[in-house]
Order: C-alpha cells, then structure tokens, then sequence
C-alpha cells in the first residue's frame, strides 16, 4: 500500500502547488503577463515565428534555424498525441484566466514547445530565449490550466525532443 500512498501524496502535492500559484494570479500583473504567454504560445505561435524570424535574418544559418522550427513543431504534435492517449483532465478546482484549445493538460503542449525551442535556439546561441521559456511554463499553472506534473512533462519531452534532432538541426546527417 505504500507506493499508492506515496502516488496519492503526488497528486495532492500537485493539487496544493497549482492552488498556490495560481493564487499568484490574483495580481493584475502577474494576471496579465501570465495571460499574454499563454496567449502567445498558443499551438507553439511565438516560437514558431522566432525560428522563421532567424531564419529571415541569419542566412548563413537559414537552413539550422528552420529545422530547429521544425523540432519545436514536431515536440508540440508529439505532445498533442500524448495529450489524447493519456486524456487526463485540466484542473477542475481553480478557477482558469484563460481559456484553452483542448480538454486534456497531460503533458502542457506549451512547456513542450517553449522547452523544445530554449533547447534548439540555445543551441544556436541565442540562450536568452530560456527565461522566456521558463516564464511560459510557469503561466500555464498560474493561468490555472495545468498541474505543475503537465508543465515538467511537457518540459522533459520538449527537451529531449530537442536534444535528440540537435545533430540535424545543426546540419549534421542525425
């Protein structure tokens, strides 16, 4: 019985913890910035037109910045895929600030993609792109819409999505 309780300890710690940051909600500020990201990184948008944008600017690298594009686009389907084996629901107890595309919050689609693009941009040196990601995982429990379990599972399988196509990404055979 032990292993179900410590299961049972999980879920309650991920109840209390997105009830605690979505408290954080309460401030306008934090509201309002914490909407803004969920807004922009609906179905991986701000990411997908940061790699377009490199690839815009940075011709010598055109080739890296749209496959690092295609990575984060590949780790939001694959995420989206798990989304609908696993069905797990959002969060019923807290009240969202946002509405959302899908029922389903297992793994967050959003952590995916922003931690697919810290990973595939940083590896590209632009590693100013990490905070941003890291704000936007966080504005999924704040906004009320995931568990903070949905946000480091959509930030573990955008980041080995990642690191696993960073050869190809960069030009390599893979």
């Amino acid at each position: 019985m032990g292993h179900l309780d410590d299961l049972h300890d999980l879920g309650d710690l991920d109840h209390r913890a997105l009830s605690a940051l979505r408290a954080c909600g309460g401030h306008p500020r934090v509201a309002g910035g914490a909407r803004a990201l969920s807004r922009a990184g609906e179905h991986g948008a701000l990411w997908l037109a940061a790699g377009l944008a490199g690839a815009a600017v940075d011709g010598a690298r055109r080739g890296s910045w749209l496959r690092a594009t295609a990575l984060i686009a590949g780790a939001h389907v694959v995420s989206m895929g798990v989304k609908r084996v696993v069905r797990r629901p959002r969060p019923a107890h807290v009240e969202p600030l946002v509405r959302t595309a899908g029922r389903h919050s297992f793994p967050s689609s959003h952590a995916t993609s922003a931690t697919a693009a810290a990973v595939a941009f940083g590896a590209l040196g632009v590693g100013a792109v990490r905070p941003l990601a890291a704000a936007m995982c966080l504005s999924r429990v704040v906004v009320g819409v995931h568990y903070p379990s949905d946000v480091a599972a959509g930030a573990a399988l955008g980041a080995l999505t990642a690191r696993a196509g960073a050869r190809w990404m960069r030009g390599g055979a893979g």
